[in-house]
């Protein structure tokens, strides 16, 4: 198996689970009307999708290993593509044609992307004053998006997409560094660069939350784009990786990158009507998710919701590194 095949197949086994812990989690907030954090402690399925989650970390950054992130960021809109069955098979109904259509625009973008962005196994790694500039322009731009103002759900978004694309792309200097073997694995370089991983993970997550609180349909979609383009210009300009075909590959990966861009907007903003009708329920007794009635336990379990309606968040939504 050559590098890209295996970096794909990793991307695509950690997409899944993604989409798995994300359905679960969905599950979790449609069950409960308490979401503290002394109760997800104390139950044993919240605890699942934190293993869901790990392991699909664990497969990205293996993926990050084997592929450039020319390819392997754009792949995370596959956890999109993952959840829409599943998410369908749990609420007991069929996928809708919108969700079809999204999911077919997608897989045809990245495919466009996939055929330009393939190439060797990653060996160029950040330098330490690299990844401090990187990590000081990042947290200058996420400073000035998460300013007060209008529309901070997306600005709150694109600031979490590009937390966690910089950390994608300090894993991949983490990565490759400790397992070329050509130096010590507690050198400067992977401690420093290992503490920065962590502070724009967790800020990406956290940032996700934010975001979300205003609806999901947007900011999901924000976040997802803005994810790939931080990870992509980080490995085009500092990293030396490049698209395959020249001018024209150049031209067809922006073609399907617009592509895949609409499919992942098309998914974010489906919201199909539950397959039994119940009776609406107080929006301002509970506190699910704005999607419940798509992952819900149960067929007709949760009620419609517009996925734009603006209210609390019951649970987090992960990205990718």
């Amino acid at each position: 198996m050559n590098a890209t095949l295996a970096a794909v197949v990793l991307s695509l086994f950690s997409a899944v689970a993604y989409a798995a812990a994300a359905v679960a989690q969905e599950r979790l907030a449609s069950r409960t009307t308490d979401s503290g954090t002394l109760r997800l402690l104390s139950s044993g399925a919240w605890w699942w999708t934190v293993v869901l989650n790990c392991s699909a970390a664990l497969l990205h950054v293996a993926a990050l290993k084997y592929g450039t992130l020319t390819l392997v960021q754009p792949l995370g809109a596959l956890t999109l593509v993952a959840a829409v069955p599943l998410g369908a098979r749990v609420a007991g109904r069929r996928v809708s044609a919108v969700e079809w259509r999204g999911t077919a625009l997608t897989l045809i973008g990245l495919s466009a992307v996939l055929v330009t962005a393939s190439g060797p196994a990653p060996d160029t790694v950040l330098s330490v004053p690299q990844a401090l500039g990187v990590a000081a322009t990042t947290a200058a731009l996420i400073g000035m998006l998460s300013r007060p103002g209008a529309r901070p759900g997306l600005r709150h978004a694109t600031a979490s997409g590009f937390a966690s694309g910089v950390a994608s792309a300090l894993t991949q200097t983490v990565t490759v560094a400790v397992t070329d073997r050509s130096g010590s694995l507690l050198s400067a370089q992977v401690i420093v660069v290992a503490l920065l991983v962590a502070a724009f993970a967790t800020g990406g997550l956290l940032l996700s939350q934010t975001a979300y609180r205003g609806g999901l349909g947007a900011p999901l979609a924000v976040v997802t784009l803005a994810n790939p383009v931080a990870a992509a210009a980080i490995g085009l300009f500092l990293l030396g990786e490049q698209l395959q075909g020249g001018a024209a590959g150049l031209l067809l990966a922006a073609v399907g990158a617009g592509v895949a861009s609409w499919g992942v907007v098309t998914l974010s903003r489906s919201a199909p009507q539950p397959t039994l009708p119940e009776p609406l329920v107080d929006v301002d007794a509970t506190d699910e998710h704005p999607v419940a009635a798509v992952l819900a336990l149960e067929p007709g379990s949760a009620a419609y919701e517009p996925s734009m309606l603006p209210k609390q968040s019951g649970s987090g939504q992960l990205t990718s590194l």
